[in-house]
């Protein structure tokens, strides 16, 4: 029982019991008051998680014969993931429920899809990384789908499912390479085997190769990045909220667990072929997002950007790009939120409000949302004192360390043309004139917790000092 230690994975267990409570609970329970049942119990579920992951600074532990760790990065990674799930389904729950999509369908999805990404924070095996990774993917592409009657929202789950599709057969095919050139697919196996090069090197290359296009795919990057748009953009804004947020801390794991874990003596090969990946995904994501109109196509490009920045962290190799990737991907998922809940907020039954005109007056309708909007796209934009600028500033400083000067010099340059489009939202709140006049109407939980996302964006970014220090602690502990 010390090698298959179920306390280890109790979050996780307790998530997947608690899926089936909501399903029982969905059934057999009231229908009249179906709703607020299945809010209740999907945030009691989140919010004990969250508690759960008190320690960020725990020892690294083992279960299931080496197959699951639980270890300082997964502690705060969880603890990340479920309050960005919390914070989705609250800010979501008024739109769903308007537009009939508040089922026990969707919440069970939801669910699920958070019990992919706790696995793929903690697996410490591929199979486990693959079965993580599915269990999340299939979730997502189903919630993308829940919209029956939208052709948009079919076709934007049509093409997410094929391309994810084949992204994760060239994962599982450059993982079944690794597995050929080591004999093992546990990760700290694969790390001995090849630290003492013990592996077969051009078969363990060439599977490098598709690994990293399978991680590119998940993470949205140039030039595996065609999906990223028309789903954004397809599916409904909750789901669009969700996919822009909580998967990407999955997906930062997910890449460390492979990459900084067990082919970190690869480097100077996967180093190289993330330069380009974020050379590439800076330039379009930033490019191509000025010419956008429709507000959840423009955060889309935004998010293929700012994975190039993310990039920049995991690229320097070093426990001090790591720590910086950490913090860049929390915070980022944080502003990313707020973003999407702006959105909703302004969005009504029968109304989108995913286009830059709907934002236009925003202040002289409400003078508070305005100011709300105004520190999401700062911190977007990495304007100082927002927390974007302290996340850019800590993952260019891991890539000048490790002497890409050159590529730190391209990246600020990409945020100066990046700020274009985020101020551009700005100067339509304040200067233009508002086209719509209907009052903007929320439940007093999204109003409250809104403002505390938004304005926890002006507070980290005048003291990041307490997030920076305990994702460096949690790293050192776990690599």
């Amino acid at each position: 029982m010390d090698k298959l230690n179920l306390l280890l994975a109790g979050p996780e267990i307790f998530l997947l019991v608690m899926i089936g409570v909501i399903m029982m609970a969905d059934l057999f329970g009231n229908p009249d008051r179906r709703e607020g049942r299945l809010v209740f119990f999907a945030l009691v579920t989140l919010v004990a998680i969250a508690i759960s992951m008190y320690d960020p600074f725990v020892s690294t532990r083992f279960a299931f014969n080496g197959m699951f760790v639980l270890d300082g990065m997964a502690v705060i990674l969880k603890g990340a993931l479920v309050i960005a799930v919390a914070l989705a389904l609250v800010y979501s729950r008024d739109y769903l429920a308007k537009r009939k999509l508040l089922s026990g369908e969707y919440v069970m999805l939801l669910l699920f899809a958070t019990l992919g990404m706790m696995v793929m924070i903690s697996a410490n095996n591929f199979v486990t990384l693959y079965l993580g990774l599915e269990i999340q993917a299939l979730s997502i592409y189903a919630m993308v789908a829940l919209q029956r009657d939208s052709a948009v929202a079919t076709e934007a789950a049509m093409k997410y499912f094929i391309l994810g599709a084949l992204a994760s057969g060239l994962l599982l095919y450059g993982i079944s390479m690794v597995y050929g050139a080591t004999g093992s697919l546990d990760i700290e196996t694969v790390a001995k085997s090849v630290s003492f090069s013990k592996a077969n090197g051009p078969l363990l290359a060439f599977g490098l190769v598709f690994v990293v296009a399978g991680l590119a795919f998940k993470l949205g990057a140039v030039p595996f990045h065609m999906w990223i748009p028309d789903v954004y953009h397809g599916a409904s804004t909750p789901i669009t909220m969700l996919l822009a947020s909580a998967p990407k801390i999955a997906a930062f794991a997910f890449i460390l667990r492979i990459l900084g874990d067990g082919l970190s003596g690869l480097v100077g090969d996967w180093q190289l072929m993330l330069i380009f990946l974020a050379v590439l995904s800076l330039l379009i994501g930033n490019v191509v997002a000025i010419a956008q109109t429709n507000l959840k196509r423009m955060l889309a490009y935004s998010t293929i950007s700012h994975m190039g920045f993310l990039l920049l962290g995991i690229l320097s190799g070093t426990q001090n790009g790591y720590s910086s990737g950490m913090f860049y991907v929390v915070t980022y998922a944080l502003t990313t939120l707020a973003s999407f809940g702006m959105i909703l907020l302004l969005s009504r039954e029968g109304f989108e409000a995913d286009t830059l005109d709907d934002f236009k007056g925003l202040n002289q309708r409400s003078p508070w949302y305005a100011f709300l909007m105004l520190l999401v796209m700062f911190s977007l934009a990495g304007i100082p004192p927002t927390v974007g600028f302290m996340a850019k500033l800590s993952v260019l400083q891991a890539a000048l360390d490790a002497g890409l000067w050159w590529l730190v010099v391209f990246a600020v340059l990409m945020s100066v043309i990046g700020a274009f489009y985020y101020l551009r939202v700005v100067k339509l709140m304040y200067m233009d004139a508002p086209l719509d006049a209907h009052a903007i109407v929320a439940r007093p939980e999204m109003n409250a917790l809104l403002g505390v996302n938004a304005l926890a964006l002006l507070v980290l970014g005048l003291v990041p000092g307490g997030l920076l220090e305990v994702c460096r602690r949690a790293i050192a502990v776990s690599f």
